[in-house]
């Protein structure tokens, strides 16, 4: 059921990550599976409050009211970020940047399911979502969520390549420790963010043809001691 849609997202810290959004027909099979646990939990409530009478009838508005509005709610702000037919297909709600969901995005996203639901049957939820690359649903664009596959959330990239290069000056353990540890991170900053330190290193690295990123690059694999064209 996985669509070859992706979506980028980057967060505070500068790392990218690649999303793949969940499409109409998991999400709807999901729903239905979310549908028929509420069921079971609403009729063993009915079952239990038969013999209290109208103190029953009251427990049962109750059940009715927390199932229906934070049922999606409780299941989406734990660690999974998912209901349990989200979990049984994959699926987790995160925030656009790719971090969990906030208690403030779970509760608008699944208030304005009354939106989505006109004129009947989650109508205006299903052609929002058929219209958009990411398939927000009108609770997702308000919210600023994503449901996404959870198995196919994965960093960018490996490490570039880059020919070895001595640094331009003499580097202190701490220096060198910090140039390998921005190399190892490479696959998981954004390019802006990933020039953005190496232009903060320009010191250390020789004044040859070639971005900073390169050459900064070209001194780690130096330092790890890869010195043969960057191959280990």
């Amino acid at each position: 059921m996985s669509l070859d849609t992706l979506y980028t997202a980057e967060t505070p810290e500068g790392i990218a990550l690649s999303l793949r959004p969940a499409g109409v027909v998991p999400r709807v099979l999901a729903y239905g599976i979310d549908l028929g646990v509420r069921l079971g939990i609403y009729l063993a409530a009915t079952l239990l409050a038969l013999p209290f009478g109208g103190m029953g009838r009251a427990l049962l508005l109750v059940t009715y009211f927390l199932l229906e509005w934070f049922y999606p709610v409780i299941f989406e702000l734990t660690r999974a970020g998912a209901t349990p037919g989200k979990r049984i297909f994959g699926l987790q709600v995160v925030m656009d940047s790719g971090l969990p969901v906030t208690p403030a995005a779970a509760l608008t996203r699944n208030l304005l399911r009354t939106a989505d639901f006109f004129p009947f049957l989650y109508a205006f939820g299903a052609v929002s979502m058929l219209l958009r690359r990411d398939f927000k649903r009108l609770g997702d664009l308000a919210a600023g969520t994503l449901v996404v596959y959870s198995d196919n959330v994965a960093l960018h990239g490996e490490l570039p390549s880059a020919a070895a290069t001595a640094p331009a000056r003499a580097l202190v353990p701490r220096e060198q420790a910090a140039i390998v540890a921005w190399a190892g991170r490479a696959s998981r900053l954004t390019p802006a963010r990933l020039d953005e330190l190496a232009e903060l290193a320009r010191s250390v690295t020789p004044a040859q043809p070639g971005d900073a990123t390169q050459r900064l690059l070209g001194v780690a694999q130096w330092l790890v001691g890869r010195r043969g064209g960057g191959s280990p």
